[in-house]
């Protein structure tokens, strides 16, 4: 009895030697924790790309302006220099052209009574250049103070879809220069190399499909041949000079805006107007495209404009 306790004492001895030997082997290859071995992923909300290099869903798209009251709540809020009662003034009116998105276009009428010339004056041809806006609105009000023998067409914004953008843009919704659509001779050939040749394919100056693919040009081009103007007058930005393109000797000088003949474009308005149609186009160039001149400038250009229509054109 004695011997087989001894051995039994022996063996449970040695059991617990092997076990205390082996535990540190198995700790040697741990099972790692299941919130570790599979980390849990949680999908990230979405961050806004940087707009360098990447595709920006466009913004949603506003109400249509189809009242002048829509058209000033809009314009008020965003044009230089002009507050709500200079818009509520000017009394626009739909003229029933609309932009690609929809929006209506306004107009305003001031009629001499003894009216010898019709003069059209846009602005907003190219949606970024905001102070040309600006300016015919300032312009309709010097119209209603300043006696002229002259039927006066105010449209203060022809491209509606491109300026009341978040960012305005110089193109129309469909991505057209409006400035390069018009129906020039051998348009089909020379508007698209012009494009691809000088400008690059540069989107910003985009003539266009096909000429008058566009409601706005189509509706310019419709007013051209319906109401047949004297003069245009075409308010741009931001080169700070005066052109023009016609039959007559040109202005020399709008206040401070000089003369400077730059040449003309394939589908450009003073190409069709003043070289095609032989309907001077006065082209303005403002220095800014987001600051109007001051209020003494725009009346001297107001007031030169007067004087050259004047002398040249007949207007007295």
């Amino acid at each position: 009895m004695n011997l087989r306790s001894s051995l039994a004492s022996v063996c449970v001895m040695l059991a617990v030697a092997l076990g205390a030997h082996a535990a540190p082997e198995a700790a040697k290859t741990p099972v790692p924790p299941p919130a570790k071995a599979v980390p849990k992923v949680v999908p990230a909300k979405p961050v806004p790309a940087p707009s360098k290099g990447k595709v920006v869903p466009p913004a949603p798209p506003m109400a249509l302006i189809q009242t002048p009251q829509a058209f000033c709540q809009q314009a008020a809020g965003r044009l230089p220099n002009v507050p709500m009662a200079l818009c509520a003034q000017a009394q626009l009116q739909t003229n029933g052209a609309k932009s690609v998105q929809g929006h209506a276009l306004m107009q305003r009428d001031v009629i001499s009574p003894n009216a010898h010339l019709r003069v059209l004056v846009i602005g907003g041809v190219h949606g970024d250049e905001l102070s040309s806006t600006s300016l015919v609105l300032h312009w309709i009000r010097a119209a209603t103070e300043t006696p002229s023998n002259i039927h006066w067409r105010f449209v203060p914004l022809v491209n509606p879809d491109g300026m009341l953008l978040a960012s305005p843009k110089r193109t129309n919704a469909r991505g057209v220069d409006l400035n390069r659509n018009f129906p020039t001779p051998n348009w089909d050939k020379e508007a698209p190399q012009y494009w691809s040749k000088r400008t690059k394919n540069d989107p910003r100056r985009y003539p266009g499909p096909k000429p008058l693919s566009e409601p706005e040009s189509k509706w310019l081009f419709d007013e051209m041949e319906r109401w047949k103007p004297d003069l245009i007058v075409s308010v741009h930005a931001p080169y700070g000079v005066l052109d023009f393109d016609g039959p007559t000797s040109p202005p020399q000088k709008l206040g401070r805006l000089y003369l400077d003949q730059v040449g003309i474009f394939p589908g450009s308005l003073g190409n069709y107007g003043g070289v095609h149609k032989k309907m001077p186009v006065v082209t303005i160039e403002l220095p800014s495209a987001i600051r109007t001149p001051q209020e003494a400038e725009i009346r001297q250009m107001w007031l030169d404009l007067l004087r050259w229509t004047a002398e040249r054109l007949g207007a007295n």
